[in-house]
């Protein structure tokens, strides 16, 4: 086989494969007729989290659910519901979770509470621990008679020890 049929063939197929995703793209969804519903939708989306992406609201996020979602707050507010009333039904429906900004209130009060707390318990273990170093580090540098007499001892033999270390290297070699 020639090397420009080859060139030929890896051509083809390298466009095959760049045109593939083009063959599965979904055509934009329709915008409202009228803008300032539009924004109505867009506002009210902004508030509610998508429940299968991770911290991306309605309005941001391309799942299916959050497609789906955004398309019933539209019928919503084309029926003429305010959007306190569209929130109120999502979450009757999905709990506070697809609130973006929960309430407060006893149920979430972990929620707004909770990084506060964990904060403050990172800060007194902290505390804690080198507060235990400091007492351990002072309490070891205290050398009792006895062990200060044995370190003396230990570090006026050591220049015994390397004289008699270094005359046998000597020997031997």
């Amino acid at each position: 086989m020639s090397p420009l049929k080859n060139i030929i063939r890896l051509s083809l197929f390298v466009s095959l494969v760049m045109l593939a995703p083009l063959s599965v793209a979904k055509e934009a969804a329709p915008m409202a007729m009228d803008p300032e519903m539009e924004k109505t939708v867009n506002e009210i989306s902004a508030e509610l989290r998508c429940l299968v992406c991770q911290n991306q609201t309605i309005a941001d996020s391309h799942a299916e659910l959050a497609v789906d979602l955004k398309n019933q707050v539209r019928e919503m507010v084309k029926r003429g519901q305010t959007q306190e009333e569209i929130v109120d039904y999502m979450v009757q429906r999905y709990g506070d979770f697809v609130r973006y900004r929960p309430p407060m209130k006893p149920s979430t009060v972990l929620l707004w509470a909770g990084p506060f707390l964990l904060l403050l318990i990172g800060l007194t273990v902290l505390v804690i621990n080198l507060r235990k170093r400091t007492t351990l580090v002072t309490a070891d540098g205290d050398l009792s008679a006895e062990e200060s007499e044995r370190l003396k001892a230990l570090l006026a033999s050591e220049p015994e020890q390397q004289a008699a270390a270094q005359k046998d290297k000597e020997d031997k070699s």
